[in-house]
């Protein structure tokens, strides 16, 4: 019987080596995977390499995981919102690298990693110090950049809902980077806000099949989405 159900946060983040790559869903706090970031810290991996849109908020998830200087490079968009000042000193004071991507090539990328894509051409970065050292190429009188698929070690990602062979469906805007970093990732752990019967949820409506999901774990009330929100995700 196929049964991807984790009993404990613990649990589903043991086997996170140091070193490893993992993607991290979230559009700011929106569909981050807070408690599973969490336990990420409390297991004590190190030297990390991080891939999320963005470089935290204030000092919980994400930045709470900086915070601990796990985190020995981060792949993102978006690195300078007002409350990313844990990235910005551990950036400032060298502890930190980053590497900038633009948000739709960050997305392609990663997709490509989940499609098994070699890698594809762009026009966004043309041009730019992010062009340097890549192929570029002539294509019907435009200028393009070959970018490289992204894949990573682990995703921890959030859905609204999800079974036990790991289908999931997500909440609105929380959707965001999860399905696509479920399929680019060796292993995906979803956290999800309630576990269905098998049935339970439409076959039209599931936006990640299981194929794409390792673990699943249940967070009835993340703590995180009161705190941010006032409201469960």
């Amino acid at each position: 019987m196929i049964n991807k159900i984790f009993d404990s946060l613990q649990a589903a983040v043991a086997d996170v080596h140091d070193g490893a790559t993992v993607m991290i869903g979230g559009f700011g706090t929106a569909g981050m995977p807070s408690e599973l970031i969490d336990a990420l810290i409390a297991q004590g991996a190190r030297n990390l390499t991080i891939v999320n849109n963005n470089a935290g908020n204030g000092d919980v998830g994400l930045a709470a995981l900086l915070k601990a200087k796990r985190v020995r490079k981060i792949i993102c968009s978006f690195p300078r919102q007002t409350d990313s000042y844990v990235f910005d000193a551990l950036y400032r004071a060298g502890e930190i690298e980053l590497e900038l991507v633009p948000q739709g090539n960050l997305a392609e990328r990663i997709r490509a990693a989940g499609a098994g894509i070699g890698g594809f051409f762009t026009p966004t970065g043309y041009g730019t110090k992010l062009a340097e050292g890549k192929e570029t190429r002539l294509i019907d009188g435009r200028h393009y950049v070959l970018e490289a698929p992204l894949p990573a070690d682990f995703a921890l990602i959030k859905a609204h809902r999800g079974d036990r062979w790991g289908n999931l469906v997500y909440r609105k805007t929380a959707r965001n980077f999860g399905p696509i970093m479920a399929s680019a990732a060796k292993v995906a752990i979803a956290q999800v806000s309630e576990v269905v019967p098998l049935g339970a949820l439409d076959p039209e409506v599931i936006v990640t099949p299981g194929i794409f999901v390792q673990r699943v774990i249940e967070v009835k009330q993340a703590a995180h989405d009161v705190q941010f929100t006032g409201q469960a995700a």
